[in-house]
């Protein structure tokens, strides 16, 4: 118990100490205009209250893999509960902070255009096509996923498909509307029933005195999986998460100020971290061990969980409360991902998004392949989600860590996370059965190598961007004077 309180109070510490540095650190410009204005189109670019910036941020980047990652990740033992503090405080809300703010200074761009900019062009085609086809994949599965959930609350009364056709309607209608018509008016009640779950499994926990057990580095996992590469493969969303890296660009569009974006982006992601804190706490302590876990998992995986422990610590009103806080999870990041592939789709081909047509003619092919997705069997695409995933979280620290470099700041606090996780994902394609099934060992050598390369790569770029050329860090704001926060 005494490690989960302490591992809480460590996040929270982090926002108002290692945060603080960061922002300080980016130097924040409350006199240049933000996206909001510059380029307000009334759709995509609007000034928002920071409070619904906020809570659109957390439920974006939220989905289930705060909740579900860290329950599957509690088999490892109190370990997963170091990734989360270490890697949430300077890793991933840095990943968030870092995407958010240069994407502000440049034009509310999505990670496609920013991978161009600072890693080169090829990058742009390659992060574009990466980050499309995990959007979709992830619309698809935050479709199915929150309907089965549905579907098995309603003890089967409600049909499937209704369900499905539901989701898939609203979906649609928060692609397509203006930001503040669905999604800025509907997402301050999810995000009530995503806090009261949280803040009510948490609190019962220690309430109760669950058996939640002490700081330990030995690996607990049942099946003896290695902690390295795959424990951050298992908890991303509470730690770090390159999917972040496709929603906060939605939000540098609305931000009304650059001071703003350490609660909205950093800080956002420290509470993520305590809902997974929250949760991988819960699923060590409740099941009489891991292997007690592992026996649920295997009957009805982390959704069963979520059911098991919230009505036994919540009891039946309150913890049907608590999972309905989880199932919006998932379509309030479904939502925001049929989004923001419109939008990367947009921005690559430069076709505006004010009119109404233009939006339906680029969401269009996205629900239609989404659809036919639902159909199919594609779990084997989505076997490579999560390494997919922290992929595309490897390309925005490095993005962020160029950025550093360039504007001559402290590049360290992104390069050190990047060469990490650069190593990691290089190991875990090599070392799994679904990429090169090599043996771990001969994966570690080979991953550091790749990645060595690749710091090359990096190291060749920076040169490109600062031999005699002029490189523009920041989008040049033509009008300043006009800029008037509201």
């Amino acid at each position: 118990m005494i490690t989960f309180i302490v591992s809480i109070i460590l996040l929270i510490v982090g926002y108002f100490t290692y945060g603080k540095y960061i922002d300080r650190m980016f130097g924040t410009k409350d006199d240049r205009p933000t996206p909001a204005y510059d380029q307000q189109d009334n759709v995509d670019y609007l000034p928002m209250k920071t409070s619904s910036n906020s809570l659109i941020q957390l439920l974006n980047i939220a989905g289930v893999g705060p909740i579900f990652g860290p329950i599957m990740g509690a088999l490892y033992g109190p370990v997963a509960f170091i990734w989360i503090v270490v890697g949430c405080i300077f890793a991933g809300a840095v990943h968030d902070y870092l995407t958010g703010m240069i994407s502000i200074r440049n034009k509310g761009a999505h990670l496609p255009e920013l991978a161009g900019k600072f890693l080169g062009k090829l990058m742009k085609h390659f992060v574009n096509i990466f980050s499309i086809l995990l959007l979709l994949l992830t619309g698809t599965v935050f479709v199915t996923s929150p309907a089965l959930l549905l579907h098995n609350l309603f003890d089967g009364k409600v049909a499937l498909g209704i369900i499905i056709f539901v989701i898939f309607v609203y979906y649609i209608l928060s692609t397509i509307l203006p930001i503040d018509k669905i999604i800025g008016r509907i997402y301050p009640i999810f995000g009530a029933l995503l806090l009261i779950s949280a803040v009510g499994v948490g609190f019962r926990l220690i309430q109760t005195g669950a058996p939640i057990p002490e700081l330990s580095f030995k690996n607990m996992h049942p099946d003896g999986a290695p902690i390295f590469p795959l424990l951050f493969f298992t908890i991303t969303c509470g730690a770090l998460s390159g999917f972040h890296a496709t929603q906060t660009p939605i939000i540098s569009r609305t931000t009304k100020k650059e001071k703003n974006a350490r609660f909205i982006f950093y800080g956002m992601m420290i509470a993520e971290g305590i809902i997974a804190m929250i949760w991988a706490a819960a699923g060590m302590s409740l099941f009489h061990g891991y292997d007690g876990l592992n026996e649920v998992l295997a009957k009805g995986e982390a959704a069963l969980v979520v059911s098991k422990a919230s009505t036994l610590l919540l009891g039946s009103v309150f913890g049907t409360i608590a999972v309905l806080g989880v199932i919006v999870l998932p379509i309030t990041s479904g939502d925001t991902s049929f989004r923001s592939a419109r939008m990367i789709i947009a921005d690559y081909l430069n076709y505006s998004q004010k009119s109404m047509l233009n939006r339906v003619v680029v969401a269009t092919p996205l629900f239609i392949i989404s659809f036919v997705l639902t159909q199919v069997d594609f779990t084997i695409l989505w076997r490579y989600f999560s390494w997919a995933n922290q992929t595309t979280a490897v390309v925005a620290l490095w993005v962020g860590a160029m950025y550093l470099l360039i504007a001559k700041k402290n590049f360290w606090v992104a390069a050190i996370p990047a060469v990490f996780m650069t190593w990691n994902i290089f190991t875990y394609i090599l070392s799994q059965k679904i990429g090169f099934g090599l043996d771990l060992n001969l994966s570690y050598i080979l991953g550091f190598i790749l990645t060595l390369m690749w710091i090359g790569y990096f190291a060749y770029q920076y040169k490109k961007r600062t031999s005699g050329v002029q490189f523009e860090l920041d989008y040049v704001i033509k009008q300043p004077g006009k800029f008037r926060a509201t």
